[in-house]
């Protein structure tokens, strides 16, 4: 074990959280250190739909037209019960630069984000890097980090698995997590969650169609389940569609996704009879037909917000302090927004003689983010001029809606809803 290196902010995570937090920072002259114990990138395009608050800020660190261009735009949220066409929303109604949200791939997104990362500021991410411990010390933090490696092990075709090559140690001023919800920073810290809400499961299933498909998005709201079809590039898309939690017994799949299933013979003719069947009863509407499957995955999502976002010189950001549905894509755009909070108030801190009361600003207006956002505080509620299928789904609403902070309220406020 050896001193490898110094650094002001060490980000543990390399997701598109990560990632923003680390451009933000050497932007603004910070020297950073970011590492992931992936190998890679993401593989797959989950989970990477961006408001246009996040388009904006992305426009800001130089990548937002090649997002675009990678991507699709998408202009409606509409809301179905079976056949019926229940309600809808108007991104356009939101106005500014970006009044859309783009669907793209997250290997696609994650590596604009690298290469960007290395353009501007000259940080590498290091790959293959887990998080072991952290310990405060005179003012900093050093960091214990496992150098992960590949090892073949039995005989005749071998398998491979990680092993821990080297123990690096790194000292830093500010260590960053925004490394998901299996988060080790927040282990490390012991930062509890507020729960929210039971477990939610969902079947992911993204295939190609066999016809084009709108530039919406479409919410399936029936009795029971909360469901929703996210149109993606060259005529595919992914289907969530809500189980029972005990049907998926699983939980969160981490970056590399690894409780997903890859398209076979078997696995597809299985996966297409399966959603045939869910589509036909829950959104008989579908009729751009199943060609091809990509993948398919069991997750679960719990809505929680941890009960403090840090303390002393380790915070967190996105994925690692919250969780909620992954209909309206909240989770991932909000951890941006946190992102650009948490990075400027380091810079004030870095850079300006900030006192650190900063981050516990930066900490009481996330948590004040998520209290709305999750129903813990301020409810949402139906006035006069909300539909009578709207009134009763008032609560179930408010995890689809695309948006947060201002465009939160804007967007409810379309289908007569708004915060009590």
């Amino acid at each position: 074990m050896f001193w490898e290196d110094k650094t002001e902010v060490l980000v543990v995570g390399a997701g598109p959280v990560g990632m923003v937090t680390a451009l933000l920072l050497g932007k603004g002259g910070v020297s950073v250190r970011i590492i992931d114990q992936e190998w890679h990138t993401a593989a797959h395009s989950y989970a990477c739909a961006l408001h246009p608050r996040s388009l904006a800020l992305l426009q800001q660190l130089g990548v937002g037209a090649e997002v675009l261009r990678l991507g699709r735009r998408l202009d409606t949220f509409a809301f179905y019960e079976g056949e019926r066409r229940r309600a809808e929303l108007k991104l356009s109604a939101l106005g500014g630069e970006f009044p859309f949200m783009v669907v793209v791939p997250q290997d696609a997104f994650e590596g604009v984000l690298e290469r960007r990362l290395y353009q501007q500021a000259r940080v590498k991410v290091h790959w293959n890097h887990r998080l072991a411990d952290l310990d405060p010390e005179s003012g900093t933090v050093v960091a214990t980090i496992e150098r992960l490696g590949e090892t073949a092990h039995g005989y005749g075709v071998p398998d491979w698995d990680w092993t821990v090559e080297r123990t690096l140690q790194t000292r830093a001023e500010f260590v960053i997590g925004a490394d998901g919800h299996n988060s080790r920073v927040r282990q490390v810290l012991g930062l509890a969650f507020e729960q929210a809400g039971p477990v939610e499961a969902f079947e992911v299933h993204e295939f190609e169609c066999e016809e084009d498909l709108e530039n919406e998005v479409r919410v399936v709201l029936d009795s029971a389940t909360t469901n929703v079809m996210w149109p993606l590039a060259d005529r595919r898309c992914r289907w969530g569609f809500q189980v029972p939690s005990a049907a998926s017994g699983r939980d969160f799949p981490s970056k590399e996704r690894q409780a997903i299933v890859f398209a076979q013979d078997a696995v597809n003719a299985e996966s297409r009879q399966r959603v045939e069947k869910l589509l036909q009863t829950r959104a008989p509407w579908f009729r751009a037909g199943v060609k091809e499957f990509d993948w398919s995955a069991q997750v679960q999502f719990e809505r929680r917000v941890v009960k403090a976002y840090g303390r002393d010189r380790c915070w967190l950001a996105g994925d690692a302090a919250h969780q909620t549905s992954p209909v309206g894509m909240q989770s991932m755009n909000v951890g941006l927004r946190e992102a650009q909070d948490l990075a400027e108030g380091l810079i004030r801190i870095l850079r300006q003689d900030a006192a650190p009361d900063v981050l516990t600003a930066y900490q009481d207006r996330s948590r004040e983010e998520w209290f709305r956002l999750l129903g813990l505080k301020r409810i949402l509620t139906a006035g006069a001029p909300a539909d009578a299928w709207v009134k009763e789904r008032c609560a179930r609403m408010l995890p689809c809606l695309p948006g947060c902070g201002e465009d939160l309220g804007r967007l409810a406020n379309q289908l007569g809803l708004a915060f009590g």
